[in-house]
């Protein structure tokens, strides 16, 4: 309670002296509106579970995350430092007040003693602010006994002084006014109950504070006021040394914002009832001359201020102690974690005091009272917040016994804080909320993770599902089509680069790393899965690669890619294209240890993944097996892509050559397999002409030229195939060098190997390659073309400089009779030799699109 009673009673002569009663009145609702919302969310949070020191930090950062709680800790902690030299400028202004040697005098007559200056009023803070650390040093049990004693003297205080507004007669108090370096003297009329003084008190009349010279203002005055109402933290910050800190925090706080909101107004009414504007505004200390009993008032004054001070000074230390314990800034505050044989952290409490003690060379305490406010207005703000997050996340977990709140009240609280913040001064809060983003910043890249959960991760549980559930796959549509990968790994160690390319490949897109283990559960005691998880994880942070990790048991590989196509993704966010390495004989390399996510770090692998395949071991997967998942997922309707010798595809080197040339994409769109059906405009062709161009747009292949490749023959007009690929891409906005190849000498190839003549009736069973590509039947186009022409088609595509960075091949269907699996995978192989980063593509969903 007497953390919350901060606010000196005299100090309201202040408030309705320039603001009058109507916006006095005004002031307090918009405070304890503010104060009152935030209120119900430390109580909510307090009862949710056990808390420990720290107050607002501990409840901020269990809720939001080691980054908002240790920014927020930083700010609260300056807060209650700036907070209690605040209060201590203000004992030491009442004691000057009642005993200071008045301006003009050198001697002073009577209690009036004390000299006046700068230095004298900081060696006067310096003195009380050493009291302060006495008690505090000493530890919170005395502490808690000198607020009980403080509060029977503030309530008999207050007691005295309403009596005082009923029993004391109409006087003139004479004024000195101080900032005048003269003996000059004002009257101030205590005119009792009167209702033309009441009048003359309704309406605002803002003046000069006589302690600054400043011309007050609603924003100012609500400043020094909301000063006041600021220690309804002060029982959550003593959260580690309370019993049962659940059961206390909301009923101690609830009672001591409802107490003094009541005393409050009832003073400013009494006030403006009873004392005209120059005495409210000119003499603070008006309260001892209408007194019955003056000397009291003058102590119940120095006692609540004195309590705010001890308040605000432990609280701190509190916070510094909780951040030092969290280790959220390492070395920085390491000296702050030693504690006394009791418990008390008196390095903590040395350390904020020392911060204190600085901060009162600023001077007045008006001078520091808008900034006092902001920080307290951000840390409300934030608090509510917390509270909001965690009643958005429906987490289960949060069951607070304490129900009196709801969204609505955090919300309405953020907004509060928000507003007066800017209102009372836009430079501290834009200030404060600048200083709040660095303080996230750097703890969000030099923080160590912590084991207290994070909402964020809750909330984004939350909006994702709910989102999900949105994503309706009948409302797809081409024109924002984009690639969902799926990229089968079987040992990353092997496939760093692949992985590194897929990901530009994804455009945005869902991008899945998938992993079969061939093992049977049956026959183990648990999933052995799971232990693999956070290795996987860790491998996908390590490359900076935006990927979901799925693995899965099946007695073969291909039966563990049909389940990854059957139940990878969830939603309208299921993967729509299958990646894999090729199948060839080439010895795996360790890429990932050369990586440059490994390597510029100066750090071994840490990562559980086994060691690489031997040349001379025998594969996991037979060349028919391969085939196969080329197969069902062509069957699944899914497009693929084959991938080889990209892990010879050095990006970073490739990109950074000379610009002249820049490096190249090679786009071969024509079916090379497939010489008597040449199209360019096909569902695979566009599908390989995407994909092409997505790789183009990835920020790292930016500098890259695609370069289309138009196979011609002799006599079938050339030029007129050219302007027609050429208005293609201009309709699909590809921005592309279209080369001319010919190709005569290597289609003859084919054709002396088929039965019958050119442009003659094909013979029975080659007629089924003209079947369109989604018959249910696939033709066997791997038996229509011999060694020889493949050999001579790659010759074609080696022949093309300079060398590109990567090429894009059409991949034709495999052969319906799974016979032939062996035959098909072979001319892959002759077709790909020696062509370096290549990949192989096959779609089978129309992806793009010439409407606006």
């Amino acid at each position: 309670l007497m953390g919350t009673l901060a606010f000196p009673p005299s100090s309201a002569g202040f408030v309705v002296g320039h603001a009058g009663l109507y916006q006095a009145l005004a002031m307090f609702a918009v405070a304890y509106f503010i104060i009152g919302m935030t209120v119900l969310s430390v109580c909510a949070i307090a009862t949710n579970g056990a808390l420990d020191a720290g107050g607002a930090y501990y409840m901020i950062s269990r809720a939001l995350g080691p980054e908002f709680g240790g920014s927020i800790g930083i700010m609260f902690f300056l807060a209650n430092v700036c907070g209690s030299a605040l209060y201590v400028l203000g004992l030491v202004e009442a004691v000057v007040d009642s005993f200071g040697i008045p301006p003009g005098q050198k001697v002073g007559t009577g209690v009036h003693v004390l000299p006046q200056s700068y230095w004298y009023e900081l060696l006067y803070g310096t003195v009380l602010l050493a009291l302060c650390l006495l008690v505090c040093l000493v530890g919170a049990s005395i502490y808690a006994k000198a607020t009980f004693l403080i509060f029977l003297i503030v309530t008999g205080v207050l007691g005295s002084i309403l009596i005082s507004f009923f029993a004391t007669r109409p006087i003139e108090v004479p004024i000195l006014l101080p900032h005048f370096n003269s003996s000059e003297t004002k009257n101030g009329s205590f005119t009792g109950f009167s209702l033309a003084t009441l009048r003359d008190n309704l309406g605002g009349g803002y003046g000069v504070d006589y302690t600054t010279g400043q011309m007050m203002s609603f924003s100012s005055v609500f400043a020094v006021m909301f000063n006041g109402c600021t220690g309804i933290m002060a029982g959550s910050n003593m959260s580690g040394d309370l019993k049962r800190p659940s059961y206390s925090i909301p009923r101690g706080t609830i009672s001591a914002v409802l107490f003094t909101y009541l005393v409050y107004n009832l003073l400013a009414f009494l006030m403006c009832a009873t004392c005209n504007r120059t005495l409210l505004q000119k003499d603070y200390g008006f309260l001892r001359d209408i007194s019955i009993f003056p000397p009291l008032v003058t102590v119940g004054i120095y006692a609540a201020t004195l309590s705010a001070a001890m308040s605000n000074l432990i609280g701190a230390s509190r916070i510094l102690y909780a951040l030092a314990r969290d280790d959220l800034f390492g070395r920085a505050l390491a000296l702050a974690k030693k504690t006394s044989a009791s418990g008390n952290p008196v390095m903590a409490v040395l350390l904020s005091w020392l911060v204190v003690q600085l901060v009162l060379f600023s001077g007045k305490l008006n001078t520091i009272a808008g900034v006092v406010t902001t920080f307290f207005l951000l840390v409300y703000a934030t608090v509510n917040l917390a509270c909001l997050a965690l009643e958005w996340a429906s987490a289960p977990n949060f069951r607070p016994t304490f129900r009196y709140f709801t969204w609505h009240t955090c919300l309405l609280g953020i907004a509060g804080c928000c507003v007066m913040m800017f209102l009372i001064s836009p430079v501290s809060a834009s200030a404060s909320h600048g200083f709040l983003l660095l303080l996230l910043l750097a703890l969000h890249y030099l923080s160590p993770s912590s084991t207290w959960g994070y909402i964020s991760q809750a909330l984004i549980f939350h909006q994702v599902r709910k989102y999900l559930l949105m994503l309706d796959v009948r409302k797809d549509h081409v024109k924002f089509w984009r690639p969902q990968m799926l990229l089968m790994v079987q040992n990353p160690r092997g496939s760093a680069r692949l992985i590194d390319f897929v990901n530009d490949l994804k455009k945005s897109g869902l991008y899945v790393l998938g992993h079969v283990e061939l093992q049977d559960l049956d026959m183990l005691p648990s999933d052995p899965l799971q232990p693999q998880q956070d290795s996987w994880l860790s491998l996908v942070d390590k490359l900076n690669v935006k990927a979901f990790v799925s693995l899965t048991l099946a007695p073969s590989v291909r039966h563990g890619v049909r389940q990854l196509l059957f139940t990878s993704g969830l939603g309208g966010m299921r993967p729509n294209t299958l990646v894999l390495g090729f199948y060839d004989d080439a010895a795996p390399q360790d890429s990932l240890a050369q990586h440059p996510a490994f390597t510029s770090t100066r750090e071994d692998v840490p990562l559980g993944f086994p060691p690489l395949r031997a040349p001379t071991a025998p594969k996991l997967l037979s060349a028919r097996e391969y085939v196969g998942i080329v197969a069902d997922a062509l069957k699944m309707l899914r497009n693929v892509l084959l991938a080889r010798q990209l892990e010879s595809l050095d990006k970073a080197w490739e990109l950074r050559r000379a610009a002249n040339p820049p490096p190249a994409i090679h786009v071969w769109p024509v079916n090379l397999l497939r010489p008597d059906s040449a199209r360019y405009a096909d569902t695979c062709s566009l599908f390989l002409l995407q994909m092409a161009c997505v790789l183009n747009m990835a920020r790292a292949w930016r500098r890259a030229r695609l370069r289309l490749f138009l196979c011609v023959e002799a006599g079938a007009m050339p030029h007129a195939q050219e302007e027609k690929l050429r208005q293609l891409l201009k309709d699909l906005r590809i921005q592309a060098q279209i080369q001319l190849v010919p190709w005569d000498a290597v289609t003859r190839l084919h054709w002396q190997t088929r039965r019958g003549p050119p442009g003659g009736p094909l013979p029975t069973g080659v007629a089924e390659e003209e079947e369109e590509e989604g018959a249910v039947n696939f033709p066997a186009n791997a038996t229509q073309v011999s060694d020889e022409y493949v050999c001579a088609a790659n010759k074609l595509v080696l022949e093309q400089s300079p060398a590109p960075a990567v090429r894009f091949l059409y991949l034709p269907r495999p052969p319906a009779d799974t016979s032939l699996y062996p035959l098909y995978l072979r001319q892959l192989e002759l077709l790909t030799r020696g062509l370096g980063p290549t990949v192989l593509v096959h779609g089978v969903s129309a992806v793009t699109s010439t409407q606006l």
